[in-house]
């Protein structure tokens, strides 16, 4: 038996082959069905591995299809079916995603919000901000603190019109979940909805999902081995589900507290109840996925969700991503709040990405609302403060397959960053702005 060292991915790309992310993937599987034992995830992987040795060797390496199929027989063998059966259906659905992507197929999807970013196009088309170049311009012209006001309005509005949504309806809701993917301004967002509902007499009470989340030692990992808390299979949803459930017809529970120094959690902590005038609050990343308010009926829920929407186009016609907004807003905001360095974060970013493509994004028109948080003048702040960095990742993970999803993404930042006029004073962007959640200098309290 010859060791395996190297793998070929579908790239044709060969790259160093590691273990761990064999047990990592089907215990993943396991989770999605309830299973929440690492041991016979890892029992199985060596005989995976064991199979690996006997059919390739280093100048035979195998393909990632190679080891996904022999994943599935082992699965089955050890009668583990309905893990098997998941890990074949994730397996399918990806690649379905990946033929309808090399199609370049031209049906409209249908987790794209098509009614609201008719509004957000006209409107910025309106302002003179659905291209870069026209943005330019009107930097040029020393209008940036006009730009500023115009977009910080427009959100606003969006909050407020969420507020008269649930006071339409006050008589009746009994929780609010506020979602939407890593860093789309949720937190500041929440703070400015108990504003307005506050005046009417109505608060917030926070349920801090993050105390439900399983022991560590018991957490899915993701492929560099680190603990995976992106995904809604780390919570325990029953427990959220049952909990929310019986404070929404008043009853009293007991919140778990998670102690995140030690990644444990404690049961049966602390009691909650809620007030007649009282709205149970879920900030939730996951705030939308199905089993975590199963129980509840739609009738006491407001769902809503947050996504910057922005609308402006580079110097080829193609929109700046959403996602590259909030990885530069979630690197500005782990530097600052968490030191975590963000190449870091663009490192892991793809699979922060692949679990709001599962996760969160095929739910965002389930909602009540939704509200775009993004700032058209906030790619000025981002070309004077992360130019640079975006230039030397692009250089530096060009020729290297494993990052090469880390390439593409500093790559396409780079080509819409250097477009812009960069703005180094931040000076007129307001101390409330969802902004300032990721730049700092914010006057809210999070």
């Amino acid at each position: 038996m010859a060791e395996i060292t190297h793998v070929i991915k579908r790239s044709g790309a060969k790259v160093r082959f590691n273990s761990i992310r064999i047990a990592n993937a089907m215990y993943r599987a396991a989770i999605a069905v309830g299973g929440r034992d690492k041991k016979p995830a890892e029992r199985m992987s060596k005989q995976v591995v064991k199979i690996l040795e006997s059919k390739f060797s280093e100048n035979h390496p195998p393909h990632v299809e190679d080891i996904q199929d022999i994943v599935e027989q082992v699965l089955i063998k050890n009668g583990h079916d309905e893990v098997a059966k998941e890990y074949i259906l994730y397996r399918n659905e990806q690649n379905r995603k990946r033929e309808e992507k090399n199609k370049k197929s031209s049906h409209p999807s249908e987790n794209i919000p098509w009614s609201k970013l008719w509004k957000v196009l006209d409107w910025a088309t309106s302002h003179n901000l659905n291209t870069i170049a026209k943005m330019n311009a009107r930097i040029e012209n020393g209008e940036f603190p006009h730009i500023v006001h115009e977009s910080e309005s427009a959100y606003e509005n969006d909050v407020d019109i969420a507020a008269e949504l649930m006071l339409e309806r006050k008589d009746k809701i009994k929780v609010v979940m506020i979602s939407g993917p890593s860093s789309s301004g949720k937190t500041t967002t929440t703070i400015k909805l108990e504003q307005r509902l506050k005046k009417h007499g109505l608060s917030f009470v926070t349920l801090n999902v993050d105390h439900y989340f399983f022991d560590l030692e018991m957490h899915p990992k993701d492929e560099f081995g680190d603990y995976d808390f992106e995904t809604p299979q780390a919570l325990d949803l029953p427990l959220i589900n049952e909990h929310v459930s019986a404070l929404c017809i008043g009853k009293e529970v007991k919140i778990p507290f998670y102690d995140f120094k030690t990644g444990t959690r404690y049961l049966n902590r602390t009691k909650m109840k809620l007030d007649d005038h009282q709205i149970l609050l879920i900030d939730s990343l996951h705030g939308l996925f199905p089993a975590m308010t199963k129980d509840v009926s739609n009738e006491i829920k407001f769902k809503l969700y947050l996504e910057p929407l922005l609308q402006m186009k580079n110097e080829k016609g193609k929109y700046i991503r959403w996602t590259d907004l909030r990885l530069i807003r979630r690197m500005l905001r782990d530097a600052t709040h968490r030191a975590y360095n963000p190449q870091q974060t663009l490192e892991h970013w793809h699979y922060v990405r692949s679990s709001e493509l599962r996760n969160i994004i095929p739910y965002i028109n389930t909602t009540d609302y939704i509200i775009n948080s993004a700032m058209p003048y906030e790619i000025a702040l981002y070309a004077s403060r992360m130019l640079n960095l975006f230039e030397e990742w692009t250089e530096k993970f060009r020729d290297d397959p494993l990052k090469e999803d880390a390439f593409q993404r500093a790559n396409r930042i780079r080509e819409f960053l250097k477009e812009v006029i960069p703005i180094e004073d931040d000076s007129s962007v307001p101390e409330h702005s969802v902004l300032r959640e990721f730049i700092g200098g914010s006057s809210l309290k999070y």
